[in-house]
């Protein structure tokens, strides 16, 4: 098969990333085989090809936001037949039986595994998933549609819900790339004012035309105090900018996997009057499971821009240079 390949982590424009033949992957007993249709482009795929997030796999295949059809099934599997559509998530593995197992917070098992960096993801013609992680999608929504819900949708859920809004609240969100503008229709559904403070004429125009309140400057300040904000943005420089935003007793959640450092935090202003801050690692299956019900129950949509797999070089150097609104998703044209 044909798969991208990072082969020597670093900017992207220099060509670390490479197309290159595989072998298609054995399903071990408890996996399956995947045949991908689709695959979300993630700002974590762009970590991993540039070095940001140490390659944990040589020549790892990237892509965490899978729509395919089972292939093949493990002989130990049970429940999945070939042809059945199944989502490929980031969260790979887990161990079970860890203390953040067993209290249901699979998502900081210290064993974890991740699709597209401890193993090959979904930027080729074939994937494995253990069984056990892959997602069952809704019968409504087409392949392009649903991939950026299963990593941009996913975290963004998961932010919004280590934000801790309360109901009706004021959320703002720094960055409106592929995560926060599916976070922003869940959020404005149930029943949230949200302001979108981000870079660029085009994300701005989407975070009004989603319904937002207002859009500005990243670096700007809202119109009104935040009860809530979330930093998607992998900037630390914007983390005492978005304290200042909080109102008394505000919470930001930090949704990133990577972040650049933070300058010194003033703790008059960024921190006192019981401000707090909380970060986002991964998620659970769980997490998944409510979000895709949510999003079918809400007709929460990403706005999505196509590029064949055969391109996603340019996908990802797209992402870089903030070329596109929404996300962007690969299409098999390989077959």
């Amino acid at each position: 098969m044909r798969a991208w390949s990072v082969v020597t982590p670093g900017p992207v424009e220099e060509e670390g990333l490479r197309f290159v033949e595989k072998p298609v992957p054995e399903p071990a007993d408890d996996e399956l085989l995947v045949h991908v249709r689709a695959c979300g482009v993630c700002r974590t795929d762009l970590h991993v090809a540039e070095g940001d997030l140490p390659v944990h796999r040589p020549g790892v295949t990237p892509g965490h936001e899978v729509v395919g059809v089972v292939a093949g099934v493990g002989a130990a599997v049970e429940g999945f037949t070939a042809g059945d559509r199944v989502g490929v998530a980031w969260l790979r593995r887990t161990d079970g039986s860890c203390a953040y197992c067993s209290r249901g917070a699979e998502n900081l098992c210290p064993a974890s595994r991740y699709t597209g960096w401890d193993a090959d993801g979904g930027y080729a013609q074939y994937t494995t998933v253990p069984a056990s992680f892959a997602h069952r999608l809704p019968a409504a929504l087409d392949d392009v549609a649903l991939a950026p819900l299963l990593c941009a949708g996913i975290i963004g859920y998961r932010a919004l819900r280590r934000a801790a809004l309360p109901p009706g609240g004021r959320l703002g969100l720094y960055g409106f790339g592929g995560s926060a503008h599916l976070c922003a229709q869940l959020a404005l559904a149930e029943g949230a004012t949200v302001h979108v403070l981000t870079r660029g004429s085009a994300a701005q125009r989407l975070a009004l035309e989603l319904g937002a309140a207002s859009a500005r400057d990243a670096y700007a300040m809202p119109p009104e105090p935040l009860d809530s904000a979330i930093l998607f943005a992998p900037v630390g420089d914007l983390v005492p900018v978005a304290l200042r935003a909080l109102d008394r007793g505000g919470t930001l959640s930090v949704a990133g996997i990577h972040l650049s450092d933070t300058p010194p935090l003033h703790y008059e202003t960024d921190l006192f009057y019981e401000k707090q801050m909380r970060s986002v690692t991964s998620n659970t299956r769980a997490d998944g499971r409510e979000f895709l019900a949510l999003a079918a129950r809400h007709g929460v949509r990403a706005t999505t821009h196509t590029y064949p797999l055969t391109r996603a070089d340019q996908a990802l150097r797209d992402l870089k240079a903030g070329r596109f609104d929404g996300a962007a998703v690969l299409v098999n044209d390989l077959s």
